[in-house]
């Protein structure tokens, strides 16, 4: 596997190959110091904030193929002052923990205060009193918008002032200043915000009017409960536009369009689920006859403030009171974490606590770290309980599975289809042939890294990799017996051990059993009644199996096409233990690889195998210093090698460039022909794409370049062909509507808030043949 090592500036990047989960941090800085030319005592390493200590593997660090290490080089330092300045260092480096701010921090006698102030909300009652100005008087009674939300909260007016707006500068006949109202209010359900100045539109009379059924009409705006993220349950208090009234014998409902503040933000289709509680908006002066200082006839209720107990003060709840017992009692004996935001009684702590502690910061017992597990600036790494426990902790193994390749995340991923695709991957061809498994990931053929089955249990198996694992396998070639997986102990870190007990037809096992047309037996196994109508398996053969079957690839990995299950029984392997064996057909168009037709196609669409990108030239580069150290080491050697080249006879033949064979053409159906000529408003764009038949089965991956949605950067679905000759998915463009952004997302063309999303037919289709499946993936 390899990294890349880029200084703190940014200024300078490399990348390090030939590297394994064992590689220690101290073989790194050698390699390092080759590329970067600074020695390795100066170099200061850093991955995810840690500081790389000599002694560790890279696998301690959690660093994967291709992330990024920085590197920060120390500045030498005379002798005498080095301890000196080794401790301002690491001051500076202690001090560079993250602090929480004060308003961050939350004061348990505070919360104790806002709850009790809370619960003890009453009926105001005091005299109205006109400022003189406004619409509104003093204490009273209003609905006040909450500008984040853009939800309405039952309020009390506690002061009236004005501000007065500077008159625009520029106009000619310049108007004196305007005054604004601004109003004081409190809300009422939540005392702990204080006063809130708001404008005259964000407040409004309080709601009184309850509508009934018969009363309601579609466009008409009202205000309703509603919850955005969870519509069953109850939430705050919404103005809505009713867009559709349904009743039947036994069902009343109302859609309404939630309505999110004057930014113009809405919620469509919305479902109102409390039906009894559409209450009418009040316009200003609708009260005047209204006593003085009376409150609302209902009291508005709002959704829970805890989803888990829904406030209920009767039911016990780890959620919003004490995380151990649970019971709703002593606010202001509640300590607050300032981790986790979790409420602790201090006599449920263990030890507990006999008063509130004078600390700023506390953290409950889960939060609170260990000081002797805290790595300190220029430490040791400690070794964490989860790896410790791991295998690896305790073996003495040096091997290095897969030169680090096999277990490396992917870099990118198969979108094409989805990962449950049957049947053959588009633009992939028979014959494909990659150096990893993770490419083999990457290219969706087979998507795990190590795992020798994909599938479902419940669903069926999607490929398989044939390496040669399993000592009871089989491989004919254009048929093979297959052995299923389990039966082994891979405890110790093991990845393939002997067979240790009977298999069962579970997890994969009954996956494959799935693809067989017929019914699943575990006990007996089963016959197919017709082979070929089973579901489809994508095969992968390994260059490991290679020394069971002359069938296997000398090199990497290859896809051999689909097979189908025509068989599945239990027997006693080798071992002696019960294995499941699976007998497998090829059932697939294009010739199998091995095949003088097969060879002929592979050479003709020119397929050879895939490394990784920068693989090759860096394997190059290593086998020239190679040779550059061999000839510095023993220049004897290489002047004899030279003279022995050089006495070869002149009369030699030269060697011949190798003669350039023609790829075959993709060809295209009559179906797909009449698709693509039949997108005229694409013509241009399939004139590109044309001109990529040449390359065979790589048209496809050009087909994918062209019709690219620029939101999504995935093949356009269900496209959209803007006036400005631009694909954009549907639901791309109906995002950037909904955020008021009625440009073409490519040129900024503009459409137009009326724009009609036309699906171009004939360029879905021709996708879609391209790519089956691919809309599922969607």
């Amino acid at each position: 596997m390899w990294i890349q090592v880029r200084t703190m500036d940014g200024s300078e990047t490399h990348r390090v190959d030939s590297l394994s989960k064992l590689t220690k941090v101290d073989e790194l800085r050698l390699k390092i110091s080759e590329l970067f030319k600074v020695e390795p005592d100066v170099q200061r390493l850093f991955y995810r904030g840690k500081q790389m200590e000599d002694g560790h593997t890279i696998f301690d660090y959690n660093v994967g193929l291709n992330d990024i290490v920085q590197l920060l080089v120390r500045q030498k330092v005379d002798v005498v002052k080095g301890k000196d300045k080794e401790a301002e260092l690491s001051d500076s480096d202690s001090g560079c923990g993250s602090t929480r701010s004060e308003s961050d921090k939350n004061s348990t006698h505070g919360e104790a205060e806002a709850q009790t102030a809370g619960t003890s909300a009453t009926t105001n009652t005091t005299e109205l009193v006109d400022p003189g100005f406004g619409s509104y008087k003093i204490n009273e009674l209003v609905d006040a918008r909450d500008l984040n939300m853009g939800a309405w909260f039952e309020a009390q007016i506690l002061n009236v002032t004005k501000s007065t707006m500077a008159p625009k500068a520029e106009a000619a006949d310049a108007q004196p200043a305007e005054e604004e109202i601004l109003y004081q209010v409190k809300y009422e359900d939540y005392p702990e915000n204080g006063l809130v100045q708001l404008l005259a539109k964000d407040v409004r009379p309080r709601a009184r009017t309850v509508y009934q059924w018969h009363q309601l009409e579609p466009m008409m705006v009202v205000m309703v409960n509603f919850n955005p993220d969870d519509p069953k349950e109850r939430g705050y208090w919404y103005d809505a536009e009713i867009q559709k009234k349904r009743e039947t014998r036994t069902v009343k409902e109302i859609y309404a369009k939630i309505l999110l503040g004057d930014a113009g933000d809405s919620l469509n289709d919305c479902r109102i689920m409390f039906l009894t509680e559409i209450y009418k908006i009040e316009e200003v002066g609708s009260l005047d006859e209204t006593p003085a200082g009376s409150e609302s006839p209902l009291k508005r209720s709002n959704g829970p403030e805890c989803k888990h107990c829904k406030d209920n003060p009767k039911k016990n709840c780890q959620w919003c009171n004490c995380h151990v017992c649970g019971i709703k009692q002593d606010p202001d004996k509640q300590l607050l974490c300032d981790e986790c935001d979790m409420a602790y009684h201090i006599y449920c702590l263990n030890p507990p606590l006999t008063s509130i502690p004078d600390d700023e910061d506390w953290y409950c017992p889960g939060c609170h770290n260990d000081a002797s597990e805290v790595v300190l600036a220029g430490e040791k790494l400690k070794e964490s309980k989860k790896k410790s426990k791991m295998a690896s902790a305790s073996s003495t193994s040096q091997r290095d599975w897969g030169k680090g390749m096999a277990c490396v995340g992917r870099t990118t991923q198969c979108t094409i289809v989805p990962s449950n695709h049957y049947g053959p991957i588009p633009s992939v061809p028979v014959g494909s042939l990659w150096k990893f498994r993770v490419q083999v990931s990457e290219s969706g053929v087979h998507r795990p890294h190590v795992a020798g089955i994909h599938g479902r249990s419940n669903d069926g198996a999607f490929s398989l990799v044939l390496a040669g694992g399993y000592e009871d396998d089989v491989d004919d070639g254009n048929e093979f017996t297959y052995t299923g997986s389990g039966g082994r102990d891979l405890s110790g870190n093991k990845r393939t051990a002997e067979q240790s007990c009977d298999q069962t037809l579970t997890h994969m096992n009954r996956a494959l059993a799935l693809n067989c047309n017929v019914p699943v037996n575990d006990k007996n196994g089963a016959d197919a009644k017709n082979w070929k109508a089973g579901k489809p398996v994508r095969v992968v053969r390994s260059c490991k199996g290679r020394k069971h079957s002359k069938y296997s690839p000398e090199e990497g990995n290859r896809y051999d096409g689909i097979y189908k299950i025509a068989k599945y029984w239990p027997a006693k392997g080798k071992s002696g233990f019960l294995v499941w064996r699976y007998l497998l057909k090829r059932d697939d168009e294009e010739p199998a690889p091995w095949t003088r037709d097969g060879k002929d196609r592979v050479k003709k669409l020119g397929l050879t195998i895939q490394y990784p990108a920068g693989y090759q030239e860096k394997e190059k580069e290593k086998e020239n210093k190679n040779v550059a150290d061999e000839s510095s080491e023993t220049p004897s050697k290489s002047k004899r090698k030279r003279k022995s080249q050089s006495s070869e006879s002149p009369k030699s033949s030269p060697t011949k460039t190798p003669k350039k064979i023609k790829l075959e053409m993709y060809k295209l159906t009559r179906e797909q022909k009449t698709f693509i000529k039949n997108d005229k408003q694409n013509k241009k764009l399939w004139d590109e794409a044309m001109e990529s038949l040449s390359l065979g089965p790589k048209f496809l991956n050009k087909v994918e370049e062209v019709f690219l949605c620029i939101c999504c950067q995935e093949v356009v679905f269900q496209p959209i062909t803007t006036e400005c000759q631009h694909n954009v998915c549907r639901e791309c463009l109906q995002r950037s509507f909904k955020a008021d952004v009625h440009t073409c997302p490519a040129c900024r063309y503009d459409l137009g808030k009326n724009y009609s999303m036309n699906i171009n037919k004939p360029l879905q289709d021709i996708l879609i043949q391209f790519f089956p499946g691919y809309s599922s993936g969607r």
